[in-house]
């Protein structure tokens, strides 16, 4: 995402995600390590199996959100729950604050103004693949494979 507001392209009754999976969705940047690291974090973090996941570049994406800028490196990790779509820090502190236990000490980074905090996560997203890399886009293992969506 390029910084500014989204909204989803599909509504739903209150209480239930978007896209008719009934949990809250993270895209993340498929082609990432960082962001791919972030899913893997979650992933052994959520013990209930809450989350569910879309790379930004699959379908699920192209339904739910905005159309995504050309640049890649502008792209911005979006969550997705029943409270609308999360974006830049917001959305992993949101995240984290749904994790609970420890996890949701992270989100007391809310404290923070937005401005700095997003300034900071801008500069981390726009550089993301120079300093952490790329990789092809992440392969669920079988076990995870319900929880990741197209």
């Amino acid at each position: 995402m390029d910084g500014k507001s989204a909204q989803p392209a599909a509504t739903t009754d209150p209480g239930r995600a978007p896209g008719g999976t009934g949990a809250p969705i993270i895209f993340f940047d498929g082609e990432c390590r960082m962001c791919n690291a972030f899913v893997d974090l979650v992933l052994r973090a959520d013990r209930r199996g809450v989350f569910r996941f879309a790379p930004l570049q699959g379908e699920t994406a192209r339904e739910l959100l905005p159309q995504l800028g050309d640049d890649p490196r502008r792209w911005s990790m979006v969550y997705l729950d029943e409270r609308g779509v999360h974006e830049q820090s917001d959305a992993s502190l949101e995240v984290y604050r749904r994790l609970g236990g420890a996890w949701a000490l992270l989100g007391l980074a809310r404290w923070i103004p937005r401005r700095p905090r997003n300034a900071i996560y801008r500069v981390i997203a726009a550089n993301r693949y120079r300093w952490f890399g790329t990789r092809a886009c992440r392969v669920p293992t079988p076990q995870e494979l319900e929880r990741f969506l197209p």
